[in-house]
């Protein structure tokens, strides 16, 4: 019995350190799991109610003073520890509720700001309203597009040639020795122009017998047909048309051996003349240097006109059967695009190649091209398709360099429209991505694009 009251006392005397010891764990968890709730709070009254029960009947059964102290000790501990806890958690707490306040206000700030630029970029108008005295004076046109008939591409290798009919060679028709050099290869010449500056022993004889037979046949002529013998008379003017001649023939104009004539000084007849140029052009060959002895056919110079040139395009037979002269054709160089036309089909096929040539005739006024150039000729055949084409004035370039056209909004009202660009056939340009039927500005369309660009709008429509 003693023993069993013994063991209670002391059991009485462990617990309040055993329930201690039980609340710190429970605390370091949950200051751990960053965790302070009412429940938690729950517990540690509960634990502190019944530790103070236990003390009391402590107390009461063994009046251990000793024993009290200790436990009173250890409970101001807990307590103190408790009240620590209780302020660091709530410190954190509040540092963290600050901290998520702070990150959420600055996203949805974000938030609000992407908002505002996404609805800012959607309500960007990118359409322009003209006046109808502005569609009267820049002469705006406005057609519903529909399909129509335009004709097939045969697309084909080509290479730029000189356009011979526009071409002269420049030659000698007698031995001769080059005095002087007039233009150079390259110069820009026209018509009548000196070039070359030619000394020659035929030419110096043929000038001489020029000068007696002109004397002649003015004094016969003077005389007149009732003085001197027909003959004569005609023998006179015979001499003097074929001295005339030969000079023409060696290589003096018709002027200059006029001029040479009127001058009647026999000091000039020195074989000594110039060739003139017979077409206006550019000199693009003189091989040959001064001093040179040059003999008949020589060639000197080559003139040509290259404001329009050739491009030979080489077609199968099946696809040269598909063209004709008058054909619209497209030619591609170096990313610039020149517009043309069919001119001659050749009736015999290469040898080599087994193709059939196939004569283009462009425009190159800006002298971009020349002889020699490899090229892609785009030419439309007697095939038709159905498709949605423009004036190719209508067709425009936007300000990211998409081919872009303006379609009717509303009456007046006018917005780009980005479009794929498949192919020009004359003045039309075939394209793409737009419905049948949209009113598109077909006339103007540089008026309309440069009010849009005065109202600080782009083309975005991808």
């Amino acid at each position: 019995m003693n023993i069993n009251l013994h063991n209670m006392g002391l059991l009485k005397t462990l617990m309040p350190i055993l329930i201690l010891a039980a609340s710190l764990s429970a605390m370091t968890v949950a200051y751990a799991s960053g965790e302070h709730d009412e429940h938690d709070g729950h517990d540690e009254k509960s634990s502190h109610e019944k530790s103070g029960h236990d003390e009391a009947g402590h107390d009461e059964s063994s009046h251990d003073e000793n024993s009290h102290e200790e436990h009173g000790h250890d409970e101001g501990d807990h307590e103190g520890n408790h009240e620590a806890e209780h302020e660091k958690n709530g410190h954190d707490k509040i540092d963290h509720d600050e901290a998520d306040h702070k990150d959420n206000g600055h996203d949805e700030a974000g938030h609000d700001e992407s908002g505002h630029g996404e609805a800012g970029h959607e309500d960007e108008e990118q359409s322009v309203k003209l006046t109808a005295k502005q569609l009267e004076v820049a002469g705006i046109v406005v057609k519903a597009i529909n399909p129509q008939s335009v004709a097939t591409e045969i697309s084909a290798p080509g290479e730029v040639m000189l356009n011979e009919y526009k071409t002269t060679s420049v030659t000698p028709r007698v031995s001769s020795q080059v005095v002087k050099r007039h233009v150079k290869l390259g110069d820009v010449i026209t018509n009548g122009q000196p070039l070359v500056t030619l000394s020659s022993v035929d030419m110096a004889t043929a000038q001489g017998n020029l000068l007696v037979t002109g004397r002649e046949w003015q004094r016969v002529k003077k005389l007149g047909r009732k003085v001197v013998s027909a003959q004569r008379y005609t023998e006179a003017r015979v001499a003097h048309e074929q001295a005339k001649a030969r000079v023409l023939a060696f290589g003096m104009t018709a002027k200059q051996a006029e001029s040479f004539l009127k001058s009647g000084d026999a000091s000039k007849a020195n074989g000594t003349f110039q060739l003139l140029a017979t077409q206006a052009g550019t000199v693009i060959f003189d091989r040959f240097i001064v001093g040179e002895l040059i003999e008949p056919g020589t060639k000197l110079f080559i003139i040509s006109d290259e404001s329009v040139l050739w491009v030979e395009a080489k077609l199968t037979p099946a696809q040269a059967a598909l063209v004709a002269p008058g054909s619209p054709a497209n030619i591609v160089a170096g990313g610039n695009l020149f517009f043309g036309k069919v001119v001659q089909v050749h009736h015999a096929l290469d040898e080599e190649t087994r193709t059939l040539g196939v004569r283009i005739e462009i425009a190159n006024p800006d002298d971009v091209l020349h002889p020699g150039v490899f090229v892609l000729a785009q030419i439309s055949s007697i095939n038709l398709e159905q498709v949605l084409a423009v004036p190719v004035n209508a067709v425009l370039r936007s300000p990211d360099g998409d081919w872009a056209i303006f379609i009717e909004h509303e009456a007046g009202e006018f917005e780009p429209q980005e479009i794929e660009l498949l192919r020009t056939v004359g003045d039309l340009a075939v394209i793409e991505g737009i419905d049948s039927g949209t009113r598109v500005v077909t006339q103007g369309a540089f008026f309309v694009q440069s009010e849009l660009a005065k109202s600080g709008f782009e083309i975005h429509n991808h």
